[in-house]
């Protein structure tokens, strides 16, 4: 009994699109043990390649040895069993990856998801061996099956990144998936073989026991978001709130208290704020809501200032108004996209500061750290405005340095905030970085950060300039940001 050609292209259509499917998940279900960097994409990417080459090759070996009906019941059952695993061996194995950071994403990456592509990318040549019957027509088989394979790549990856991630937790879409395989895997099996019920019952019962394990694996999440695997922690005072993004310790928000700040970098925030505009209303832009921390204090201090938070993730404000005390209105507008295009539809010189606090993992998202962005930043600014940026950078520091050396080159003064230990590239952590096209009043900022952070230091304008060294200006050509964290994290 054979398969039509109809049914032979549709089989490699779906299992294209189900490893594509898989290669965007994975990232997400990775995030919250290793987060979402360079190198989690990089890792995913790979394995998935090497799993689709590795299946490719070894399928067309094994399709030349086995009769190739025997082999697609058991490729679909197999590879969504082992795609359901993927949930279970991720929540088994993620704790021990977790803050390594580099190349150790790959191992975890590797032995989760090499397997499932590698046998579900098998089934591509098993059906070319099953539709070839003259050497007449070799061209015209493997052209049209590798056309179909590609279609359903690429539709794989369009449903995966603009359908369900919206609309279902990554474990439950990827548990769904490994299940409709193996129930495809299993009609085919009983179609084209010759009865085997024990194997076949063997295999359905591995699968059934990968989803159990899929539904029982505790879920580091409280809420998956667009973007983000978002937990919210209660750090036992009666209004404290942890928000953690994946494995980043995003914010911190006192329920009761809108003026409290827990975090280093966001009280320099508010002493730079209080040094460059002592009093009165402000317009402020946030580039990066998170926990909304800072647009809840400006709103509480300066009564009739007006913030725009611009939050890449439309998920995090609904949450942050369930769980964080967020009250949104005419003093404190979210608007959802990525900054970097949401900020060419602004006002010019709308904003009497601009604070910059958007992170995926440790780093700065690239494009918004280079000279380009900066400019248009400072295009959004009044006559004196200020913008304020939050960077974490470890040593050599070179990606802190390297946006000092890019403020100085778009604002006329520039500031760098930091304890001495990471002005001295000893250490790492948060540096507070500040650009504006007026002076900065260096003993009042001075005298403000040191009230509230003893160790605190600030460099102004040539101190600046001699702690940049020399560093590159980032610009939208050449911004290796999360490849230098990534080296530095290693070395």
């Amino acid at each position: 009994m054979g398969i039509t050609p109809l049914v032979g292209g549709a089989l490699v259509f779906l299992t294209s699109a189900a490893v594509l499917v898989l290669e965007i998940l994975a990232t997400r279900l990775l995030a919250p043990y290793v987060g979402v960097t360079l190198e989690t994409y990089t890792a995913t990417i790979g394995t998935i390649l090497a799993g689709i080459a590795t299946g490719t090759w070894l399928g067309g070996y094994a399709a030349d040895r086995i009769e190739p009906r025997r082999m697609l019941g058991p490729l679909l059952m197999g590879g969504g069993a082992l795609s359901v695993a993927t949930v279970p061996l991720v929540r088994l194995l993620g704790d021990a990856f977790s803050g390594a950071g580099g190349m150790s994403v790959v191992p975890l990456t590797l032995a989760s998801f090499l397997a499932p592509a590698a046998v579900l990318s098998a089934v591509s040549p098993t059906v070319v061996k099953l539709q070839l019957r003259s050497l007449a027509v070799t061209g015209g088989v493997v052209g049209r099956l590798s056309a179909l394979g590609t279609a359903g790549a690429i539709v794989g990856t369009f449903v995966a990144g603009f359908f369900l991630v919206d609309v279902a937790p990554t474990s439950t879409s990827i548990l769904v998936i490994g299940g409709l395989l193996m129930v495809a895997g299993a009609v085919l099996w009983a179609w084209l073989s010759t009865a085997r019920s024990r194997l076949l019952a063997a295999v359905a019962a591995v699968g059934l026991v990968a989803a159990g394990a899929g539904v029982a694996a505790a879920n580091p999440c409280d809420v998956e978001t667009t973007y983000h695997c978002a937990q919210i922690i209660e750090d036992g005072t009666p209004g404290g709130r942890l928000l953690i993004l994946d494995t980043l310790r995003n914010s911190y928000v006192d329920l009761d208290d809108p003026t409290y700040l827990e975090f280093r970098y966001v009280k320099v925030f508010a002493d730079v704020l209080a040094a460059e505009a002592p009093s009165g209303r402000l317009d402020v832009l946030h580039i990066g809501g998170g926990g909304f921390t800072m647009p809840r204090y400006v709103a509480a201090v300066r009564p009739g200032s007006q913030n725009l938070v611009l939050e890449i993730d439309p998920d995090l404000a609904p949450l942050a108004r369930r769980r964080l005390g967020l009250k949104t209105g005419p003093d404190l507008e979210v608007r959802a996209g990525d900054a970097r295009v949401l900020a060419d539809d602004l006002p010019p010189a709308g904003y009497d500061a601009v604070l910059g606090d958007a992170f995926g993992g440790l780093a700065v998202p690239w494009h918004l750290t280079t000279r380009e962005f900066l400019e248009t930043v400072r295009a959004r600014l009044r006559p004196g405005g200020v913008y304020v940026v939050n960077v974490i950078d470890l040593p050599p520091t070179r990606f802190a340095r390297a946006e000092v050396a890019t403020l100085l080159e778009v604002f006329g003064h520039v500031a760098v905030l930091a304890p001495p230990s990471l002005l001295d590239t000893t250490d790492g952590g948060n540096y507070v970085l500040a650009g504006s096209d007026a002076p900065f009043d260096e003993d009042r900022l001075t005298s403000l950060v040191r009230a509230r952070r003893g160790e605190e230091r600030v460099l102004v304008d040539r101190a600046a300039a001699t702690f940049a060294n020399r560093a590159p200006v980032l610009t939208d050509d050449h911004a290796p940001v999360d490849q230098w964290l990534a080296r530095a994290r290693r070395s």
